[in-house]
């Protein structure tokens, strides 16, 4: 694969917007006080904040990107963290709607269409279209994903149509993941955007005990968006972090 051919410029101001993430993330667990529920420490504004400055770092990830083979890409995934912090915004009621689960579904779930696409088009910029890998890591993931949501979220429920709007929501964050690790098994460019797209499903997994389960053991809030910001975080920077750690 090619080089991303970022100076120390860019470089210094993509890595100073990940270090503002990390802090308005982990600052916010580390120094937020603990809700009356016991389930979360981090307030909302780090928590929305931790996740805009994703979005000013993809899109400024994407135009430093530009001109490169990485510029499909990096668009598809710019839109797909703006998306993902539109759902942030639903899921934190700060978007009025009336019923915010879903608005939050409905907006993650098209912003892994996004991140979908942008893994497609890297693999056809690349030429990493091995047919047997990509079969084989999209339907181990599905099919984990099925399960998983039959497990959490369908049995015993009450079947509602939120409860079966969550097995497309899941198929497709498995979905990104397959794509991902089909990529990361050709080339380990793409390592950390799988682990990436696994937190993020991992996020949303616990999410869904919560939602749909009524689990409230402590801290159940922060534990979401410690795997969930970080995994944002590993999908827009995945190829930056390589670059600087390869």
């Amino acid at each position: 694969m090619p080089d991303l051919l970022l100076d120390s410029t860019q470089q210094f101001i993509l890595l100073g917007l990940l270090a503002l993430w990390a802090g308005l993330l982990f600052g916010g667990f580390i120094f937020g006080k603990l809700n009356e529920e016991r389930t979360r420490r981090m307030p909302t504004w780090t928590r929305m904040g931790s996740s805009f400055v994703l979005v000013v770092f993809a899109w400024v990830f994407l135009v430093f990107l530009r001109e490169t083979d990485y510029r499909v890409m990096a668009l598809a995934f710019a839109i797909g963290m703006t998306l993902g912090w539109i759902g942030d915004l639903f899921m934190a009621q700060l978007i009025p709607a009336k019923d915010y689960v879903l608005g939050g579904i409905g907006s993650f779930g098209v912003g892994h269409i996004a991140y979908i696409f942008g893994l497609l088009s890297a693999s056809s910029t690349f030429g990493l279209n091995d047919a047997g890998v990509w079969w084989g890591t999209l339907v181990v993931w599905l099919f984990i994903a099925g399960i998983l949501w039959y497990a959490i979220v369908y049995r015993g429920s009450e079947k509602t149509f939120l409860h079966k709007a969550a097995l497309p929501y899941a198929l497709l964050l498995a979905s990104t993941t397959g794509f991902a690790m089909g990529l990361a098994l050709q080339s380990p460019a793409f390592v950390l955007i799988t682990i990436g797209a696994g937190l993020f499903l991992l996020s949303d997994l616990i999410l869904a005990t919560e939602l749909f389960n009524g689990a409230k053991w402590a801290y159940i809030g922060d534990v979401v968006w410690l795997t969930y910001g970080p995994g944002q975080m590993l999908i827009v920077s995945g190829l930056l972090l390589y670059l600087l750690l390869g």
